[in-house]
């Protein structure tokens, strides 16, 4: 929220994808702004560049972007780049799921006209709740200063702000996990590979990693080929004590609340939302939880 409205976003039409978490969406409708749905890649499942552009063109009232980084993974930033600039449009990447993550030897965060990262508790790297907005101008940096601390410095009031500052309670929790940050995405990373190997011979999707990518392994999502098929393996793994979570579902232009004419047709994204299942993925996993949890995987396939 406080990117968009410190961009100078609110109330106005931002193009989003459908295939998130539903508090990206959220931000938008607390603001007033209406969300333009734009369908995500089929390998990627990130936003459409494609179909983007063909949005933009065709509604030039579009004044912002909002794609999402999905499970830590880039979008193709170079693409998403170019169309905003061309069309003179703000780009916001919703980075939550990825800290630690690096694009062609640059962290995630640091491309867009803003970047946003989330320090949830379920976060690679966290505080317990809370997060950060990442900017690239003083302009911009004072605007977000001032909007998290009541939009005032002591009796001068400059803009509308809100209580967005972070407890010293929450910020010694992020001091204090910092340092473990990389050795909690190596473990990740040798946790994704055992998952790997496991399943194999599995007729199992996983989303496409661009070249270049060096990923936080914040996830482990694999696309079964049916939702019956995901909803049988959910209960089952589910009934051993092992929780795997649907990440992300609904597709986010499926929700009842949303008004009629904002509604708009995403079958890649709907599909994605139908059929994508996140695995354990924690650094304190081990080798025989791996075995325990792609077993029993295995033979409810």
């Amino acid at each position: 929220m406080l990117a968009v409205q410190s961009a100078g976003l609110a109330g106005k039409k931002i193009a989003v994808t459908p295939y998130t978490y539903v508090a990206t969406l959220s931000a938008l409708l607390w603001l007033g702004c209406t969300p333009v749905f734009v369908d995500v890649e089929p390998d990627t499942l990130c936003l459409s560049p494609d179909l983007l552009r063909r949005r933009l063109v065709k509604e030039s009232d579009i004044a912002g972007v909002l794609p999402v980084h999905i499970y830590g993974l880039a979008c193709d930033v170079e693409s998403l780049d170019t169309i905003c600039r061309e069309q003179g449009t703000t780009l916001i990447y919703d980075g939550a799921q990825a800290f630690g993550s690096r694009y062609k030897g640059k962290s995630l965060l640091a491309y867009g006209d803003y970047s946003i990262c989330s320090f949830h508790a379920t976060k690679i790297f966290h505080t317990a709740e809370g997060g950060c907005v990442v900017s690239h101008t003083d302009e911009a940096h004072k605007a977000l200063s001032l909007a998290r601390a009541f939009g005032h410095i002591d009796d001068t009031h400059y803009c509308l702000g809100i209580n967005g500052k972070m407890s010293e309670l929450h910020a010694a929790m992020g001091l204090a996990l910092l340092p473990g940050t990389d050795a909690e995405i190596e473990k990740r990373r040798k946790l994704h590979a055992a998952y790997e190997a496991a399943l194999g011979s599995a007729k199992l999707i996983r989303p496409a990693i661009r070249e270049g990518m060096e990923w936080n392994y914040a996830y482990y999502p694999i696309l079964l080929s049916d939702e019956d098929l995901l909803l049988k393996v959910q209960r089952t793994l589910t009934a051993q004590g092992i929780y795997p979570r649907r990440y992300f579902y609904p597709a986010l232009n499926m929700l009842s609340y949303l008004r009629p004419e904002w509604k708009a047709s995403c079958p890649v994204a709907e599909k994605a939302a139908n059929h994508a299942l996140c695995l354990p993925m924690h650094g304190d996993i081990d080798q025989e939880h791996v075995k325990i949890i792609t077993n029993i995987l295995l033979e409810s396939l």
